[in-house]
């Protein structure tokens, strides 16, 4: 494998990690997240809690759509590669 492979997959699994890091920090945000809220006056602050937490998913979405389309790009890229290098090298 080539010098120039290898980092390309050094690369894509820097990537990748930080897509998963970054998918179960939303997934625990949104475990948080009620559908439906019910509050009376008494419970006001919930409503901002709750608003706050979406702005922080609102927030990630555009990161984790750009990470994951990025890793997914590469990953196309390193096998595409592999398969032309496979299809060039000479027969043993």
């Amino acid at each position: 494998m080539s010098p120039s492979m290898v980092w390309l997959l050094v690369v894509w699994s820097v990537l990748t990690a930080v897509l998963v890091v970054l998918l179960i920090y939303r997934s625990t945000l949104v475990m948080h997240e009620d559908d439906q809220l019910f509050l009376g006056e008494a419970e006001a602050h919930l409503e901002k809690e709750q608003h706050d937490l979406m702005l922080k998913v609102d927030r990630l979405t555009p990161y984790l759509r750009l990470l994951g389309a990025s890793s997914v790009l590469l990953i196309l890229v390193i096998a595409g590669i592999f398969v032309y290098q496979g299809i060039t090298a000479p027969p043993y």
